[in-house]
C-alpha cells in the first residue's frame, strides 16, 4: 500500500503538477494539506478522471485538507476531536481504509498571532496526542501523516534557514512531537533514513531552493503494526523543481 502526503499550497494552482504526479506514482492514497478551497470549489473531476475519489474538509482561501483514494475509504472525522474551538479550521480529516485508519493533518505555523497563535499549536498537539490514546487503547491501526510544521531535531533544518526563535523549532514544539514518539509512534523517515537530511520544504524567498536551504516538516507517524509494514519513506525533492512548485514536496511511504 503506497500513501503519500504533500501540502500542495492552493491545489487549484498545482492541480496540473498534482495530477501528473499521481500518474506516475500511483500512490493509493495521497493526503493533501493547504488545499486553499471551499469543497465545492475543490477540482475533484481531475483526480476522479485518474481513477481517485475525494474526501475533502475546505476553507475559503486558507488551510483546507483533502485525501484522494482509489481505494475505498470510510469518512471517520472532519476535525480533529479535542480542540476547544467548536468550529475550527479546516485542518483534519481522518479516513479508514482496509482496516487502516488514516489521519490528515496541516498543524498551524504558529509564528503568526503572538504567543496565542503558538499556544494554539500546542491545543493542537495536545489533542492529537490524545487521539493518538484513544486509538491506541482501541489497538487500532493508523498513522498521523501531514505538515506538522515542526523541525523535530537540528538535523531536519539546515544551518541557517530558520532563526532560533522560529516556532517550528522551539523546545515546546520539539516536546510536543517527542510526545507522540513517546507514545509508541514511528517516524517513518527516520525510521528508513536515519542521518540523511531528507528536506521536505525550501521557503520561496532568498533562493533557499538553489541553496538548498531546506527544513524537515512533513512527517508521517505510525503506530507499532503500522510500522512493522514499513517498506519504503521518504520525500520525492524532484518536484521541487519543478515550474510554479509547492514550497513542500511528496512524502511517500510504502506499507508491506
Amino acid at each position: 500500500m503506497k500513501i503519500a502526503t504533500w501540502n500542495v499550497n492552493s491545489v487549484r494552482q498545482r492541480q496540473v503538477l498534482v495530477a501528473d504526479w499521481l500518474e506516475r506514482v500511483q500512490p493509493d492514497v495521497l493526503l493533501l494539506q493547504e488545499i486553499k478551497c471551499e469543497a465545492h470549489q475543490f477540482p475533484a473531476d481531475t483526480f476522479e478522471a485518474l481513477g481517485y475519489t475525494a474526501h475533502v474538509v475546505g476553507q475559503k482561501s486558507y488551510n483546507g485538507v483533502a485525501v484522494l483514494s482509489r481505494r475505498p475509504v470510510e469518512l471517520r472525522e472532519t476535525k480533529l476531536p479535542g480542540l476547544s474551538d467548536p468550529e475550527p479550521p479546516a485542518r483534519y480529516i481522518e479516513v479508514e481504509a482496509d482496516g487502516l485508519i488514516i489521519g490528515n493533518l496541516y498543524l498551524t505555523n504558529g509564528n503568526s498571532g503572538g504567543e496565542a497563535g503558538f499556544q494554539n499549536k500546542l491545543e493542537f498537539f495536545d489533542a492529537l496526542a490524545c487521539r493518538a490514546e484513544t486509538l491506541l487503547r482501541a489497538d487500532a491501526d493508523f498513522l498521523f501523516a501531514g505538515d506538522y510544521n515542526v523541525c523535530p531535531t537540528e538535523r531536519d533544518l539546515a544551518p541557517g534557514a530558520l532563526s532560533a526563535t522560529d516556532a517550528l523549532v522551539r523546545p515546546e514544539s520539539r516536546a510536543a512531537f517527542r510526545r507522540l514518539l513517546w507514545l509508541g509512534l514511528t517516524d517513518a523517515v527516520r525510521a528508513l533514513h536515519p542521518d540523511e537530511n531528507c528536506y521536505t520544504f525550501w521557503d520561496y524567498q532568498a533562493g533557499a531552493w538553489n541553496r538548498d536551504l531546506g527544513i524537515r516538516i512533513d512527517h508521517a507517524l505510525l503506530s507499532p503494526r503500522v510500522a512493522e509494514r514499513l517498506a519504503a519513506a521518504a520525500p520525492d525533492r524532484d518536484e521541487r523543481a519543478k515550474p510554479q512548485p509547492s514550497d513542500h514536496v511528496p512524502v511517500l511511504m510504502e506499507l508491506g
